[in-house]
């Protein structure tokens, strides 16, 4: 594996597309638990109280933790980048080719791109040809991937620790006295179906709160992530991925894996990949906190989603998906994500 002098610290490679292809598969060791899921199976305690008919309940907020952003000298005085370590169980296969959906599961375009934005200027966030695939695969590290649902919308994220939940910064209802309101996830969903269950949010680490609906600015692109802390360790069951700090020495390699699910072509329902994508790190900003351009395709549902890339056969993320503008989609990351990430997991293991 190559390695990069970067600052004066060694910064490996990611695995190219063709070193990942030889990344030889793995058959779980030991059975998969028999687990009871049923669809309320982690909705909190309120929920299941007895109301009159016809009264709504909400799923219960979470608290809110702000965390300093990392400044240029502790960056610098850091031995080595930041990064943490993934985790798959013994009972889950790996492989790095998700299965692709069968002609029988296949479902039609949710949407029509080409006819919703006929004449729409602007609006571009696929480069044609659309490279992504649909999936339906349980298997590491695509387990790890799945939907996150809040009182904004619909959007995506991964697995980066047992209960631990990166996903964009502008899915999370931020309200005031450091409270948000209620998140779910459900890792691996697929039309309907949650093999692992639903987890929910307890608690947010954030940067920065990211407020989406009147457009994502420069600065908001460095921070669109945080680390949610869920109510179950829900990560012992699908694994999660490692993280590492990016660095603009990567910019231009095609090593990146992004996991979605789009609005367009599946109305968020299946979730799709797309491999061999290529980051441009903002050259102006320092490597803790930047915003990656990239022109993979994505449509609204993808935010939260992760850019994965793997080192000596383990995948880790180092961003997620954020937003974009006419000519480039952009995604958000950097040392000060992955310094969330361990502030998360140390704190609330």
């Amino acid at each position: 594996m190559k390695t990069t002098n970067v600052a004066d610290v060694s910064v490996d490679t990611p695995m190219t597309a063709q070193e990942v292809q030889r990344i030889p598969a793995r058959k779980a060791s030991t059975q998969p638990p028999l687990v009871e899921l049923t669809p309320d199976e982690n909705l909190p305690a309120d929920v299941h109280r007895r109301v009159p008919l016809g009264t709504r309940v909400f799923p219960e907020g979470g608290r809110s933790v702000g965390v300093e952003r990392l400044t240029a000298q502790q960056v610098q005085a850091l031995a080595k980048p930041l990064e943490t370590s993934g985790f798959i169980p013994d009972f889950a296969e790996f492989n790095t080719d998700a299965k692709l959906e069968t002609k029988r599961e296949a479902r039609p375009a949710f949407i029509d791109r080409e006819q919703f934005l006929k004449g729409a200027i602007g609006a571009e966030t696929i480069f044609s040809p659309d490279e992504r695939k649909v999936f339906n695969d349980t298997n590491y590290p695509w387990r790890c991937s799945g939907r996150v649902d809040s009182a904004l919308g619909m959007g995506s994220g991964i697995m980066v620790g047992p209960r631990h939940l990166l996903t964009c910064s502008h899915i999370i209802d931020w309200r005031p006295n450091n409270s948000t309101g209620w998140l779910s996830f459900k890792p691996a969903f697929y039309n309907g179906s949650t093999p692992f269950g639903t987890a929910w949010s307890t608690l947010t680490y954030y940067k920065r709160k990211v407020v989406g609906g009147d457009g994502i600015d420069g600065t908001e692109l460095q921070y669109d992530y945080v680390v949610v802390v869920l109510n179950s360790r829900i990560g012992d069951l699908t694994g999660w991925l490692g993280s590492k700090s990016y660095t603009d020495s990567w910019d231009g390699g095609s090593y990146w894996t992004h996991v979605g699910y789009p609005g367009d072509l599946t109305g968020g329902q299946r979730p799709t990949y797309q491999n061999n994508i290529a980051l441009d790190g903002a050259n102006d900003l320092s490597d803790a906190h930047e915003y990656m351009a990239h022109r993979g395709d994505v449509w609204p549902g993808q935010s939260g989603g992760s850019f994965f890339g793997y080192w000596n056969g383990a995948p880790h993320t180092v961003c997620v998906q954020s937003a974009h503008n006419p000519s480039s989609n952009f995604a958000s990351g950097g040392s000060d994500m992955v310094d969330l990430i361990i502030r998360a997991r140390n704190e609330h293991p």
